[in-house]
């Protein structure tokens, strides 16, 4: 009977290994979970984990503006994709992001649009090819993908566009130097109102002082009108931020660090 304990205990080791993985059930209970794993992660190793936190209120007051915070700093891997998405959205995918130093959290606050109740949620690739996934419900009125922008009823934004503001904000970690913050005057129309075109940013590149990249970003029309990107940095004297449109118009500002 001893003789056959090892082989038990692998057995329960290995199950409980394949339970994490790709057959691994959704812990949120989303009708859409099988469509967009595939869509999203594939044939790809992932598994459900707390340390990748995804914070949104419970409810959405204004589904056009929920604030979302998304944070891998926990799982304490190199990080190479995190994609950020909601099940239900008529446009579920929001953002890509590219960290490409450490030097910048994996982690990143900005505001979306929400078309109902959904899940929201952040899969994180690590360096070893395995998804950890985050996520988190939010209920909703509705309709704020496919609400009109201020902008489409407001001529005052065309001489604005591409307008934009950075601040920096003391460490709410140890981990980091500063928060930075930018703001950019933009529609993000979604295309999904009658008559008015697709009209988002959604290329984005933070950079440090030498113009070296700390991180890439692809957005997409479900970020909210006039973007507030945050980052966490350290060891950094000056950050800045470009960004593209759909239309081809470029934008950057840049704003002075105090790094380590």
């Amino acid at each position: 009977m001893d003789r056959c304990r090892p082989a038990l205990l692998l057995a329960l080791l290995l199950s409980c290994g394949l339970a994490q993985g790709a057959g691994a059930p959704d812990p949120l209970g989303s009708p859409m979970w099988d469509y967009l794993r595939e869509r999203f992660l594939g044939d790809d190793r992932y598994r459900f984990d707390d340390r990748v936190r995804v914070e949104l209120p419970p409810f959405a007051e204004d589904p056009t503006q929920v604030p979302v915070t998304i944070d891998a700093t926990a799982l304490k891997v190199p990080v190479e994709r995190i994609l950020i998405w909601a099940d239900l959205n008529p446009i579920q995918h929001i953002a890509t992001l590219y960290p490409l130093s450490d030097r910048v959290a994996p982690a990143l606050s900005l505001r979306i649009k929400v078309q109902q109740a959904t899940v929201v949620r952040a899969a994180v690739l690590a360096a070893d090819g395995t998804w950890y996934l985050g996520g988190r419900h939010i209920d909703a009125a509705g309709g704020g993908c496919t609400a009109p922008s201020q902008a489409a009823a407001d001529p005052y934004w065309e001489s604005h566009l591409g307008e934009m503001q950075g601040r920096l904000f003391p460490p709410h970690s140890p981990d980091v130097s500063q928060r930075a913050r930018f703001r950019v005057v933009h529609p993000m129309d979604t295309g999904l109102v009658d008559g008015i075109p697709e009209f988002y940013i959604e290329r984005a590149r933070l950079e440090d002082e030498h113009s070296h990249a700390l991180m890439r970003l692809e957005l997409s029309p479900p970020v909210s009108e006039n973007p507030m990107l945050s980052f966490d940095t350290r060891g950094v004297r000056e950050l800045r931020l470009w960004l593209r449109d759909n239309n081809g118009n470029e934008f950057a500002t840049g704003v002075a660090a105090g790094g380590e």
